[in-house]
Parts: C-alpha cells; structure tokens; sequence
C-alpha cells in the first residue's frame, strides 16, 4: 500500500494492491508535454466508448461461461461482495476530484480486466469474440488511463494517486474465477453508466 507513481501503476496491472485515496501534487509532474492538443475529446470519446459496449461485454462474457451462469445470473453475478474503488463524485463535483476519481476507477478497471482476460484466455481460449472484446476494452481503458494522466498532470500538477485493486482469482477454481469475473464485469456496467454521467459534462467543449 502507498502512493504510487502514474508510470508505475501503467506496469503494475495484474498486481493486487489496496490502499486509501491519496494525492500528492508536485513540481515534478512528468510527461505531460507529451499530452496531445485533443487530449480532452479524445478522453470523452473513450469515457463514451467504453460506456456504450459494456452491456455488450458483459452478456457475451455470460454467453461464452454457459450454464448455470446464464439462468442464475441475478445470483451468480450479484456484485455487491465485490471490492470496487468508492465513486462519491458528481455532476457538481469539482473538476480535479472527478478527474482523480475516474484515475482510481479505470485503473482499477484495467487491473481487473487484466486477470479476467488471462483466466479467459485459460477457461475458454477458443472464445474469439469475447478474447477480443476484452483485449479492446483493455486497450481502451489504457489509452483512457494515460489521457487521464496528462489532464491531471497538466491542469492541476497532480502526478501520484493511491490506486487500490481488485483481489486476483489466482489460484481459484474455474467456478470461481468464471464468477469473479461475471461479478466484476456487472459491477463494472452499473459504474461506468455513472461514470459517464459525471465525467462527460466536465469534459464538454464550453
């Protein structure tokens, strides 16, 4: 547990960490000169991207686990045991704290994503479509996570955040880790709905 640096936290994706909110701001805010000049609409694009598929991933992820998860998915699925970063933020929110609540929640979503695509890759490796879908998420959170750091580093010199993540399904059974996985990708579609509400508004052209 600690402060973790952005350029570490890009590294540290299948690691299980927890720890509590924390920022720190500094002179030594690196690498935002390297933030492109749409930096901002290319952030909302992805916020929009992520939120209009996750529906779609997650009734393929349910398809391609079979049964019983496919009739008991109210039970099986039900999120509420698992661990997601506290989402306290709104519409009236101000900016940065929007900003570094969306960095703890899609780091800890790429994190996440990380461990359901290697368990995936294992239970059903000749599921294409889904593999697919979960390497684009991936691929877009990350871009979403890297944009977010340069906003962040750039607007309001904040370059480390205490990122907590998920606990890792390995060593589990198929059972289990087929469920963590239905789990955190239901919870996932509840949040980043929220997600976009709160953070599209902010990063509106004026």
């Amino acid at each position: 547990t600690g402060v973790v640096p952005f350029v570490a936290l890009l590294l540290l994706q299948r690691r299980p960490v927890a720890g509590r909110a924390l920022l720190v701001s500094g002179p030594g805010c690196p690498g935002h000169g390297l933030c492109r000049s749409n930096v901002q609409e290319q952030t909302r694009r992805q916020v929009a991207l992520l939120n209009a598929t996750a529906q779609d991933l997650f009734s393929l992820y349910l398809k391609c686990q079979g049964e019983p998860f496919s009739s008991e998915t109210d039970k099986l699925c039900n999120p509420g045991s698992v661990f997601f970063p506290a989402f306290r933020v709104n519409r009236t929110s101000e900016r940065k704290e929007v900003m570094v609540a969306m960095y703890k929640l899609f780091a800890f979503l790429n994190a996440s994503l990380g461990n359901i695509t290697r368990d995936q890759e294992e239970l059903n490796p000749t599921a294409k479509e889904l593999l697919d879908r979960l390497h684009n998420t991936t691929k877009t959170t990350r871009g979403l996570i890297s944009n977010l750091t340069c906003l962040l580093c750039k607007n309001y010199n904040v370059f480390q955040v205490d990122v907590s993540y998920g606990e890792s399904s390995k060593g589990k059974s198929a059972f289990k880790k087929k469920q963590q996985g239905c789990q955190v990708l239901r919870k996932y579609v509840q949040v980043i709905a929220q997600a976009a509400r709160v953070l599209l508004p902010h990063l509106s052209p004026p």
